[in-house]
């Protein structure tokens, strides 16, 4: 079994092992917001996931009894001059994090309790599969304070609600219970707190013990699906799955397909 690999940062937890890696956020008493601490901890983060090779899942969580109440409104109000450059420096690091987990191979699970808010719910957004406490409570949360949404929560919610019902969901200051976002498609499972952390671990070794780069390609595939016309799409379908048709999984798959087995897959 491989070692397990962690990280100390207090905002942060980052422990890596058996090929997912667990990526906590570590900063209850402040409701995990995204501020400082937060920005320079996602941004070690990130840059470690992108630089380390075993990795074929990635699960999200978080300690204390709120995911995250997204942006720190006290410390962005200490100083409203230079609010507007703060902003700019902090999402330029915020917005190469969000996209170095987009361009992972790995895909991402996230698993929710209590209030997700802002910033927080725009990084969830673009991750694969979100599963979610009955007790979770969604907030859009931007207009409230005079703000629009960042870090692609637009692109993210629109992907997940279509663009009708996301654009209600921020012009309205909507708050959605952990129900009506099942309903609607912004979280992927609605569980009893207690089993949320159990299911979104189950996803990650799944994912763990799979085709990495079948995952990979389906990710990529889904991203431009729906802004990608017809024929550049089957297009970018049929480079995917010649790509893939070279790869190590696929051939001892359909050695085990063939052979009534169990394929085993090694990520390659």
């Amino acid at each position: 079994m491989p070692e397990a690999q962690d990280n100390d940062n207090p905002a942060i937890r980052l422990r890596i092992q058996d090929g997912i890696a667990h990526v906590t956020l570590n900063r209850p008493d402040q409701g995990n917001s995204i501020e400082e601490n937060f920005i320079d901890a996602f941004e070690a983060v990130t840059l470690e996931l992108a630089e380390h090779r075993g990795i074929r899942a990635l699960l999200i969580d978080s300690t204390g009894p709120r995911f995250s109440v997204g942006g720190d409104i006290r410390s962005e109000s200490s100083n409203l001059e230079l609010l507007s450059r703060n902003v700019r420096r902090w999402n330029a690091s915020l917005n190469a994090s969000v996209a170095r987990l987009a361009r992972m191979d790995a895909p991402s699970v996230v698993a929710v309790q209590g209030v997700v808010a802002g910033g927080a719910l725009s990084i969830i957004s673009g991750c694969d599969i979100i599963v979610a406490a009955d007790t979770a409570r969604f907030v859009a949360a931007y207009a409230t304070i005079g703000y629009c949404p960042d870090l692609g929560g637009t692109t993210g919610m629109a992907r997940r609600l279509g663009v009708a019902r996301a654009r209600r969901f921020y012009l309205l200051h909507e708050q959605l219970d952990a129900q009506a976002a099942g309903e609607l498609g912004m979280v992927d499972f609605v569980l009893p707190a207690q089993e949320v952390a159990p299911k979104a671990l189950d996803i990650a070794k799944l994912w763990a013990s799979g085709p990495t780069l079948a995952y990979a390609e389906i990710r990529r595939l889904m991203h431009s699906a729906g802004h990608t016309p017809l024929e550049a799409q089957m297009e970018n379908e049929t480079r995917g799955i010649a790509q893939l048709a070279r790869s190590e999984d696929a051939h001892l798959a359909l050695r085990a397909f063939l052979s009534k087995e169990t394929p085993t897959y090694n990520g390659r």
